[in-house]
């Protein structure tokens, strides 16, 4: 018996009309959370950077900010049963909160999902130059970290970002056939991956207990570099709510869309830890350099030889490209989604749905060009990689915040019972909702401390550089602030919080 669908008219409740089109299941609505996280993109991006702050003790970052997102993620999953809209951030900020807080979390959001989309399209400097030199068309020093490297990912990222945005627009039914073939792939990838390095490894597990010079020179990173390389695990582990977002085109959203939001996080979650740990186990050595330098692809190479690793390096690549058209896909949704609402300059416009397609092309094109502006003002300059990483962590997971907070301040006052049916944690949601916010103050600290090795990696000492998230998060919310005022008297009427 096929699943119930959820009827047209079920977005009048919240006064809106279906408008478009729901066609996508159960694994295409986790497949959307799960690209966005995108192992194989993400782990390979940013293992390097995360040894080289932490050694192998690194690892354990991943058993701490999945249990955080897991925590996260369930206060989201009530969420979702209970506004299965598109948007889903801005949708729960703005019916837990009133005023310019309600709007700020999907205009935070936003942006974190702009730096993200840019940050993730970077990631194929990573792997394409190691499938074949012929890609890196600026000649010089492939590495992210250096001139030609970063502008050459610059010029990668900018071509995908373009045939991301032409797929975005062509229709959901089309990015999901190519979202759901490139997870089956890197659902595989992995297994094969955790596989063979297990097999090649050439140590225990217990290498994880190790604090080693990563040069084998200097001294073996401490607590400070430890908590620095939490940032590789909080970048991996975040945009899982893109399966919630994706809710107006799930069939039976009130139920799928919960658990496509926890199975993304776990699933991604756990398989992250594992290639941690398998890659730990299987690199040639720990303190030569290499792993710090050159991350997954060096130890790819080495245990599975240079042609099968190319292969291999070409399955990452899909990954990435399947992850940067989800992430774009998820801002399109909420940039629709605040249009609207009239909550965005030129609402009407980003608000329209093509009928052929039932996708709203405009906000494609303008998150693509926003990424692509955000890439071409970072041409030339090596820390681009980690100074947007950062920033995309702090901004988002502040996001996540304006959510997880005022729902935890309704909780205590009582006004967001269970209700019957629909994914609940029951008595356990304020221990659960308390333990969320802790996490998330704990991290956004973290990410946004002024760190030299991840926001001034050429060493120029400038503040301006060190305190970037910092800055870019202030200018964001005077920004925002404007905006929001000015739009206040013009914006078209929206239903009231709900709790």
């Amino acid at each position: 018996m096929s699943p119930p669908t959820v009827a047209p008219d079920d977005l009048a409740e919240f006064g809106y009309r279906q408008e478009l089109r729901r066609s996508l299941g159960g694994f295409s609505a986790f497949a959307a959370g799960f690209s966005f996280v995108s192992v194989l993109t993400t782990v390979f991006q940013l293992f390097g950077l995360g040894y080289t702050f932490g050694g192998p003790l690194f690892f354990w970052t991943w058993p701490v900010v999945l249990g955080g997102q897991l925590l996260v993620a369930l206060v989201f999953a009530e969420l979702a049963a209970r506004f299965p809209l598109a948007g889903s951030v801005y949708q729960w900020s703005r019916r837990l909160t009133r005023g310019f807080a309600g709007w700020l979390a999907g205009w935070m959001m936003l942006l974190g999902c702009v730096v993200a989309l840019a940050g993730a399209a970077i990631a194929l400097q990573v792997v394409l130059p190691s499938v074949w030199h012929g890609f890196q068309f600026v000649g010089g020093d492939p590495s992210v970290t250096s001139p030609t490297g970063a502008a050459n990912a610059v010029l990668l990222g900018s071509l995908l970002i373009l045939f991301t945005t032409a797929v975005n627009a062509a229709g959901v039914r089309i990015m999901a056939r190519i979202n759901d073939i490139g997870v089956a792939a890197e659902l595989a990838g992995v297994v094969v991956l955790v596989a063979g390095l297990a097999l090649f490894a050439v140590r225990g597990p217990q290498v994880v207990l190790r604090s080693v010079p990563i040069d084998g020179t200097g001294p073996s990173p401490g607590i400070a570099g430890v908590l620095a390389s939490a940032l590789a695990a909080a970048y991996v582990l975040y945009g899982f709510d893109t399966a919630a977002s994706v809710a107006e085109e799930t069939r039976d959203a009130r139920r799928k869309a919960p658990r496509a939001v926890l199975r993304a996080v776990l699933v991604a979650g756990v398989a992250g830890l594992v290639v941690v740990l398998a890659a730990l186990m299987a690199a040639p050595s720990l303190t030569d350099g290499q792993l710090a330098g050159h991350g997954l692809p060096y130890v790819i190479t080495v245990v599975f030889g240079d042609t099968l690793g190319r292969v291999f390096l070409a399955d990452v690549a899909i990954a990435v490209v399947v992850c940067t058209l989800t992430i774009q896909t998820g801002t399109v949704r909420l940039i629709y989604a605040m249009a609207r609402d009239g909550a965005l300059p030129g609402a009407a416009r980003l608000a329209a749905v093509t009928p052929r397609t039932g996708t709203p092309i405009a906000p494609a094109i303008l998150s693509g060009a926003l990424a692509i502006g955000l890439l071409l003002l970072n041409v030339g300059n090596p820390t681009v990689f980690s100074t947007i990483t950062g920033t995309s962590v702090v901004v988002v997971y502040l996001a996540y915040l304006l959510v997880t907070v005022p729902l935890l301040a309704a909780r205590l006052r009582g006004r967001f019972p269970a209700e019957p049916g629909r994914f609940s944690l029951g008595r356990w949601a304020i221990p659960v909702n308390v333990a969320a916010v802790a996490y998330g103050v704990a991290m956004v600290v973290n990410i946004a401390w002024p760190r030299p090795e991840i926001y001034d990696a050429g060493g120029t000492g400038s503040p301006g550089m060190l305190l970037f998230p910092i800055e870019f998060t202030g200018a964001a919310l005077v920004i925002g602030l404007v905006c929001w005022l000015r739009m206040r008297r013009r914006a078209e009427p929206v239903a009231e919080p709900a709790v």
